[in-house]
């Protein structure tokens, strides 16, 4: 089937995708045999393909394989991993197959327990693809054709201190932004009729670009909800599992214990499974309905094995702390990025989660929306790096790479980013001066840096053709 044909479904690189056949690690190999970087897969969190993980799964897949309204030592097991790695009363475990499943669930958990239906979500956040969760996902419903919001949902500013409604550049230095946020959903609570049932947010906003909140800003909005009736929902489903290097989960380092935890993708490391985790009182609330809870495949032994291989992998191979280590190097590194080249305007992040903004203009803060595109087509193209880009204005370059990523890994991105964005400065000059500046290659080169994964012929601008990435860059 031709991709063209293809208009519902959503591929990376949808001009010219990529058939990617085989995993190792922190890289993916295409169909014919071309080894490409992976700083996109949050998904295969320990490394594609990891041995133990696999042969955890396949160990129990030949063993047996059925729902989870068995008792079984892995699913126990897993329950229990899940609860010690929780603080607080986080320690009541339901299991589900995706992350979409997990919040949609969470959601029945916090409206039976509080007997309310209004829920408060952010801008831009994406919380899933069933019909419930969609209802809250902005990122989504505001997609042209998409369902209008529903009544019962209300959207709060995202917290973004960079380009959101308070930016840090508007007020004195010292201003507690995060208050200001916070303000933001008090009034939402205020103005609520039938109470809010719930606050939901990722703890590190994603598909919104990267989102470091600022410092106090949950602290204050559980206070708030909490005061109101509501319950706390922290979205880990792109997040959790050791990824931000300082913590297990993104929320500690804010200093809360929500009431509702979700977690999914990286805990199946590409197997389909994922959880809720609440307290008893809210598990109680649930199960006093009498509408007994169970998910075929949630839960199900091989899911089971195959999480606690992961979260065994993360422990014993200390993936946590490679993220811290690893990660710090990343963002300082991309950090010096703005120095060279005006189209950095913010680089932030923490751990292997990291995001480099790209404005057209530092003093206006102007999305450069087409840079951001052009940089992760030339990185797949010429460097065989595999980024993203996306938030608001889809200015974002995300890096969210497997836990396994190395400093040389680092240095590789490092590498190809510089040569990207040189090479868009310089398609820039051409365009201001109608000329061929210096130092812009007219014939085919080769990418020869020793830690590049091969790299590729990358034509010159006068034949690049349909890959031509100085098309996507007009108005940088």
């Amino acid at each position: 089937m031709s991709v063209s044909r293809l208009k519902s479904c959503q591929l990376f690189y949808r001009t010219d995708p990529l058939k990617i056949v085989r995993g190792q690690g922190q890289y993916m190999y295409d169909e014919q045999g071309a080894r490409y970087l992976d700083c996109i897969n949050n998904v295969a969190h320990v490394g594609h393909c990891h041995p133990k993980v696999v042969e955890a799964g396949s160990r129990q897949l030949a063993t047996l394989s059925t729902n989870n309204r068995f008792l079984h030592d892995e699913l126990v097991k897993c329950a229990q991993t899940l609860a010690e790695k929780m603080p607080g009363n986080l320690s009541v475990c339901y299991f589900v197959n995706s992350g979409s499943e997990a919040n949609d669930l969470a959601l029945r958990l916090a409206r039976q327990h509080t007997a309310r239906h209004e829920v408060i979500t952010l801008d831009h956040a994406y919380h899933g693809h069933v019909s419930a969760v969609m209802d809250i996902s902005p990122y989504k419903f505001n997609q042209p054709g998409g369902d209008p919001k529903p009544d019962f949902v209300h959207v709060a500013p995202c917290p973004d201190v960079y380009r959101g409604k308070y930016r840090d550049c508007d007020f004195p230095e010292g201003t507690d932004l995060g208050q200001l946020y916070a303000d933001e959903v008090q009034r939402i609570v205020e103005r609520s009729t039938n109470g809010i049932a719930a606050f939901i947010a990722e703890s590190l906003q994603s598909c919104g670009g990267q989102i470091i909140p600022p410092a106090g800003y949950f602290q204050k909005v559980y206070d708030a909800v909490r005061k109101a009736g509501g319950v706390t929902i922290a979205d880990e489903v792109q997040v959790g599992f050791g990824r931000i290097g300082t913590h297990y989960w993104a929320f500690e380092p804010h200093g809360i214990i929500p009431d509702i935890v979700t977690v999914a993708k990286p805990m199946g490391n590409g197997h389909p499974v994922g959880a809720v985790v609440t307290t008893p009182e809210i598990a109680e609330s649930f199960a006093s309905t009498g509408v007994c809870y169970f998910n075929t495949y949630g839960g199900n032994p091989v899911s089971c094995a195959i999480a606690n291989a992961v979260m065994r992998v993360i422990d014993e191979e200390q993936l946590q702390e490679n993220a811290l280590r690893v990660g710090r190097y990343l963002l300082e590194q991309s950090k010096s990025l703005a120095y060279e080249y005006q189209l950095v305007g913010d680089v932030r992040g923490t751990g292997l989660f990291v995001g480099i903004e790209l404005v057209q203009d530092r003093q206006r803060r102007t999305p450069a929306t087409r840079a951001a595109k052009a940089v992760v087509e030339r990185m797949k193209t010429v460097h065989r790096i595999l980024v993203s880009s996306d938030g608001p204005d889809d200015n974002v370059v995300k890096l969210k790479p497997p836990m396994v990523f190395n400093t040389e890994n680092a240095d590789e991105f490092l590498y190809g980013f510089r040569e990207c964005l040189t090479y868009l400065e310089q398609q820039q000059q051409q365009q201001n001066t109608n000329a061929t500046p210096e130092g812009v290659p007219t014939t085919p080169v080769r990418v020869t840096h020793p830690l590049a994964t091969g790299g590729i012929l990358q034509p010159s601008p006068i034949s690049r053709g349909q890959h031509d990435t100085s098309t996507l860059i007009k108005s940088i």
